[in-house]
């Protein structure tokens, strides 16, 4: 099978590295020629993260990446997938799928990643997501996990978990996308908040943080048309040991560093989709307590010039505590 996967940054070089030596695949490895990710792996053949497999592709050729494969796997920023787009549909799309690796929510519009791709001119048939636990410094140690594909089209989702399954990774057939792309992009909010509790010395709270945010976010997804049941998936619980205690987890990270008053300054997807999600919960009349917390930490706490960010965000966090007493379902 010949894939391409579109970005070579930390995840779609792991993908690429996984396609090829796993799956036997022929892959090419597409990236922006001048951007770092890319420099790095034609100069040295690797990055911090995987070594480039001598059977794969690297190229900066995205109409040549695009016309050699009917699979495209993308995986970018979130936030940039509308105008990435806007560069792809200049070339014939012909009969290709188009597989998400992406986790977020359009800031600007509250859309999911597959509504974007939609609205970009592709058939809702041929798009499907890639999402679920794993962290490529486990994945490329050998050690497994499981994750999920999901997708508008039956045939393309049981299709790619069965072409892409390995020892390695075992996959699931999602079954509500609305809840597989909404809790997948929500888990990155609740990575922010667990990161901000171990960075302030509360994290004992995160049992409760898993609890509550799961209960939030598919209060969110259900309002949206989704199933209730879905944040309780691989999607989401599921990904809450690698998002919320992992040392690798990026918005964990984001947040402890941002209770201590610093910056991280790696991609932490987290940040804009809980501006995103807040939106949401208030277009859809649903209370989002964690999800706004975390808003407020990141946009509103001066939590990187104050000099006093642990004090702020967990002010911000506390005062969950103040919400009137409830039945917990």
């Amino acid at each position: 099978m010949n894939i391409s996967v579109l970005g070579c940054g930390r995840w779609g070089s792991f993908i690429a590295w996984y396609q090829a030596v796993y799956l036997k695949n022929k892959v090419i490895n597409w990236g922006m020629e001048g951007q770092p990710s890319y420099e790095v792996l034609k100069n040295t053949g690797k990055n911090e993260y995987v070594e480039l497999d001598s059977s794969i592709e690297l190229s900066c050729d995205l109409q040549y990446a695009l016309s050699q494969s009917q699979i495209i796997i993308i995986a970018i920023s979130a936030q940039g997938l509308r105008g990435f787009m806007q560069q792809v549909k200049k070339y014939d799309l012909s009969n290709k799928k188009f597989v998400l690796c992406m986790k977020g929510v359009e800031e600007s519009t509250g859309k999911r990643l597959s509504e974007v791709m939609i609205e970009s001119g592709v058939d809702k048939n041929d798009i499907a997501v890639w999402v679920g636990p794993g962290h490529i410094q486990a994945f490329t140690a050998g050690i497994p996990n499981c994750m999920v594909i999901d997708s508008y089209n039956e045939e393309l989702k049981k299709f790619l978990a069965d072409s892409f399954k390995s020892n390695l990774i075992r996959f699931y057939y999602g079954n509500d996308i609305i809840g597989t792309e909404l809790g997948a992009a929500a888990k990155n909010v609740l990575g922010i908040a667990a990161g901000v509790l171990d960075g302030s010395g509360y994290g004992s709270l995160k049992g409760p943080l898993m609890a509550r945010g799961a209960n939030e976010v598919g209060r969110l997804i259900q309002a949206m048309g989704g199933n209730f049941n879905s944040a309780y998936g691989l999607a989401h619980l599921g990904d809450y040991e690698t998002t919320l205690f992992s040392e690798f987890s990026h918005n964990r990270r984001y947040g402890e560093m941002m209770a201590h008053g610093a910056k991280f300054e790696k991609l932490a997807e987290g940040v804009m989709t809980a501006k995103a999600l807040k939106k949401l919960g208030e277009k859809y009349g649903v209370d989002l307590p964690i999800t706004n917390a975390v808003y407020e930490a990141c946009f509103e706490s001066n939590a990187f010039s104050s000099g006093d960010g642990a004090k702020n965000c967990m002010q911000i966090i506390l005062k969950l505590f103040e919400r009137q007493t409830k039945s917990e379902f």
